[in-house]
Order: C-alpha cells, then structure tokens, then sequence
C-alpha cells in the first residue's frame, strides 16, 4: 500500500480513479484511507458478476453485455441439444452472486439454472447439486425430452466443502486475495462426470458435455446499454473528482453511481459489511418475484411431482426405481 502512495506521489498525482468489483473497491477505499486526504480516488463498479451494492438495483456495468452474449452462446447449446440428444452443463461466472447465471438461464430458457443463493448458509455438498441436475434430467426424460443444458452458478464451488475439493481439485490455486481460483476449479466437467457416473451405474447411457462461459463474457465488446452507462459513469466519476478538489472536499473517497437517471455518490465506508469490513454482496434475492418467475419455468422436481401419482410414476421410471424409493431418495429435493 506504501509503495503504491510513493508511486502515485512520485508522479504527483493527487486524483485516482479505479474501476473493477469488490476486491478493486475495497482495496480503492483503503488507499484513500492510508492516504489521509492527500489523495482523493473515486471508484466505478464494474463487474459481470452485479454483486455489488447499487442503490435502485442498478446493474454494475459490464453484467448486460455479459448476459446478452451468454444467451446467445446458451441458446445456440440449446439448439444443438435438441437436436444431437445431447446435456449441456454450462458454468457461468459469478464468485458470491449468481446474478449471471440466472439471468441468461432465464432468458435464454434454459432447462434448469442452479446459484449458490438457493441453498442454506454453509458449505454446499457436490451430491446436493448432483441431485438437481439428475432430477431435472429424469424429469425431462419423462416428459420425451431426453436433453436439455442446465446453467450453473461458478460460485457453488466457492462453497463446496474442503475435503469434496481436495478429492475433486487437490492442485487448485487461488488468486492474490485468497479466492479459490473458479476457472481452474472445472466444476463443470466434476458434475458432468458425477451425473454420467450415476446414470452408467444404472446401465443408463447419457452423452453430457460440459462447458465454462467466462471469459467469452467477460472479453466480448459492449451492448449500447453499457456503452450508454458507462458514459455516464466515466464522466460522473472525473466531475466528482473535481468537485473533490475545488471544494476542499474532507471526504477521502467514494464509488459513483447512477440511480433514477441522476449520478450520486456513495462514501467508502457506506456500503461496507460492517462483519467483514468489505463491501456488502449483492446476492440473488431468492424470495423475490423475479427469482420466483424464474424457478416457473425451469424443469425441477417439485411436490406436485411427489403428490401426484401419474406424474411421479414415469420420472420414478426414468431414474429405473420404484415410484415409492424415488420419492424417498429424492424427496428432500421437491419444492412446492
């Protein structure tokens, strides 16, 4: 951090912009802070991910493109498995939030969408998810659909337990700030495996091929919407900067947004989780309207499944068991 003030001093700057997600915004406020108002910084949130917290449920600019572009590439996957027979298992980028991942599941109608948010606080079990992605397959399977691609939130890897990841991933690396590194984790290809290792146990043939949309995404050029954002952010965040400066501001930094059309300001500190002392973590608001919609139209084991025998009987079918040993081995699954 020294080193980084000496630097910025030597080149006489008294002014910084950053731009990037929460590790950038965390690490922009404690410069400011260390600099003790001898420099200002102002911070632009930018991250696919949209797991930062922006007033108005504002987007961080870059999440738009990176679904437009996701949907694309998971409809072309759709197309192919209607007509190759085939299972796409696609993970989407998306470290704490699942944000991405919903949001081209559900507008690319994807078969089933699986985030990090829908499960109890704590680790997440490999099985649990392995569960999902099955259950939705026999589903589809008894509906005379044998394929389909499921979307998965990168960040349930985040919260696979320590032993599931050194079985899984015993080299996996993690990155300057301690995160596990998700691209290298491959948990599209760990659950492709552990679903296609169940489904051959039952003498049961399943072609899965899996795939990590990352850095597709993250790379593809701009939709308008985000060009049209991020002119207004860029030039907000240089305006404040200035007022910063003319005004003799006490305030040592701030991160810019847009909120009902008109810019505003929130102050390092303000938006910080006061239990970790980093910014706070947009997740995916699970009881919301738009969460509930999007569980609509996903293929998923639910209690009507359960409750009504004729409905129960060709899923039970497809998974080879009796309707009576279905409902107790995958029961805990159904939502109502």
């Amino acid at each position: 951090m020294q080193n980084c003030l000496r630097a910025l001093k030597e080149l006489q700057l008294d002014g910084l912009l950053t731009i990037g997600g929460d590790d950038t915004a965390y690490t922009a406020s404690k410069l400011a802070e260390a600099a003790g108002g001898s420099l200002k910084v102002v911070h632009v949130p930018k991250t696919i991910d949209n797991d930062l917290p922006l007033p108005g449920g504002m987007p961080t600019f870059g999440f738009q493109t990176a679904r437009h572009v996701g949907v694309n590439l998971v409809t072309n996957l759709i197309t192919d498995a209607t007509a190759t027979k085939r299972w796409y298992f696609v993970v989407a980028m998306g470290r704490s939030a699942g944000h991405l991942a919903l949001g081209i599941g559900k507008a690319s109608g994807a078969t089933v969408t699986v985030i990090a948010e829908e499960f109890a606080e704590g680790p997440i079990r490999v099985g649990h998810v392995v569960d999902i992605l099955e259950t939705s397959m026999f589903k589809r399977v008894a509906h005379g659909r044998p394929f389909g691609v499921a979307v998965i939130a990168e960040g349930i890897g985040e919260r696979l337990p320590e032993d599931e990841l050194a079985e899984s991933a015993p080299d996996i690396e993690r990155d300057d700030y301690g995160h596990i590194r998700l691209e290298e984790l491959n948990l599209h290809r760990i659950l492709a495996q552990l679903v296609t290792n169940r489904f051959r146990e039952r003498g049961q043939k399943i072609t899965i091929t899996a795939k990590n949309i990352g850095y597709e995404l993250r790379g593809a050029p701009p939709i308008p919407w985000d060009i049209d954002y991020t002119r207004d952010l860029g030039w907000g965040a240089f305006d404040h900067l200035r007022r910063l400066h003319e005004q003799k501001s006490g305030e040592l930094g701030s991160m810019i947004t847009l909120h009902d059309g008109h810019l505003e300001t929130l102050p390092f500190g303000s938006f910080t989780d006061p239990a970790t002392g980093r910014p706070r973590t947009r997740l995916v608001d699970v009881n919301s309207t738009t969460y509930r919609v999007a569980r609509e139209y996903m293929i998923r084991l639910n209690r009507e499944d359960l409750d009504d025998p004729s409905k129960l009987a060709p899923i039970a079918d497809a998974a080879g068991m009796t309707p009576e040993d279905f409902a107790g081995r995958y029961g805990y699954l159904a939502t109502p």
